[in-house]
């Protein structure tokens, strides 16, 4: 059965670029389920702004990072599907859930490389398996990567490969899920303006370096992507498969 009502479900909807593409997802006409890890408050509070859109939102709790978490998880989505839609499925899943654990190469712990790796690499794995029952034939899936698996800035060595997987990932997923009209891509925003990087950016003369080396002249803010995820889980972005989007405004070309 075809639904005309889209539903979205975003991990980590309630703050930053996740925040930000859940409402322009509810702008564009879809129904969201957010998850958040701690920030309940902020979740419920991107909630009432999709229901003020005219859109039904729903708000779910999750650590992407702790896959024995998953199968409850698949329970919960379950049910909120089941009482909120009256369905057994939804159509867009957006893994947006991030950390950050920057440090040099040198540097790096092995426990920061794990938990870069539990929530950026296996978490999506393993999560998006666990949800394939649940996603609708003809949905999509969207990953977040980044512009660091294109070029590189010390410090990121390991975030920045558990991201290359995630781009590898993404292209596996469109060839398995292909017959089941599944589309799967993967957006690498550049320098965006979040509370994810204000402690990068706040180091002097940073801000400044990204802008120079940016083509539009400027680091990016969450609306400059929240619209390309929209556009990627859009009929008019139906033939865009497999590949990965960089929208970063142009950064070290």
């Amino acid at each position: 059965m075809k639904h005309t009502q889209k539903i979205a479900l975003i991990t980590g909807g309630s703050r930053g670029l996740g925040r930000n593409t859940a409402l322009k997802l509810a702008s564009d006409g879809a129904d969201v389920i957010l998850t958040y890890r701690q920030g309940k408050t902020e979740g419920e509070a991107v909630k009432a702004e999709i229901e003020t859109l005219g859109r039904k939102a729903a708000l779910l709790q999750i650590d992407v990072a702790m896959t024995a978490g998953f199968e409850t998880f698949s329970q919960s989505l379950e049910g909120v599907l089941h009482e909120v839609w009256q369905r057994k499925d939804f159509d867009f899943l957006i893994n947006n859930a991030g950390i950050d654990r920057a440090s040099p190469f040198a540097e790096t712990t092995e426990t920061d490389f794990d938990d870069l790796m539990n929530v950026h690499f296996k978490g999506v794995f393993f999560l998006t398996q666990k949800l394939l029952p649940l996603i609708a034939d003809g949905g999509r899936i969207v990953n977040t990567s980044t512009g660091l698996a294109r070029f590189s800035i010390p410090g990121y060595a390991a975030y920045a490969s558990m991201k290359g997987a995630i781009e590898v990932f993404t292209r596996y997923l469109a060839k398995e899920l292909g017959p089941r009209r599944i589309n799967a891509n993967a957006v690498a925003p550049g320098a965006i303006e979040t509370d994810f990087t204000k402690d990068a950016l706040s180091h002097p003369g940073l801000r400044d370096f990204l802008a120079s080396q940016t083509a539009l002249g400027r680091v990016g803010v969450p609306d400059d992507i929240g619209g390309v995820i929209s556009f990627l889980c859009s009929e008019e972005g139906r033939w865009v498969n497999a590949q990965r989007v960089e929208a970063s405004g142009g950064m070290f070309l």
